[in-house]
């Protein structure tokens, strides 16, 4: 005989458990892992517990993990007249 619907449910929660296990490792060493600027003390903010880059010109606050690519991007839409180390002086190298 054929298992019953709770068999089919649990049968069906593990294979769905199983597929969508967590990658190994911890979140915050792959956060760690993903950040692309020079993390420097003077040039990030401790929001919520969370790091965070602050454009210098107009004091907008970028996640740690932004790459260079955008703090430059930013530089040029928002402060055109503005050097692009005037707002984040940490690119500097």
């Amino acid at each position: 005989m054929g298992g019953g619907n709770g068999q089919k449910s649990r049968m069906a929660c593990e294979k769905h458990m199983e597929k969508n296990k967590p990658a190994k490792g911890s979140q915050l060493d792959s956060n760690k892992k993903a950040m692309t600027i020079q993390n420097q003390a003077s040039m990030r903010l401790l929001i919520d517990g969370e790091w965070w880059l602050q454009c210098k010109v107009c004091m907008q606050t970028f996640i740690c993990t932004t790459s260079e690519v955008k703090c430059r991007e930013h530089a040029e839409a928002k402060h055109p007249k503005s050097d692009i180390y005037a707002c984040f002086p940490h690119l500097k190298k």
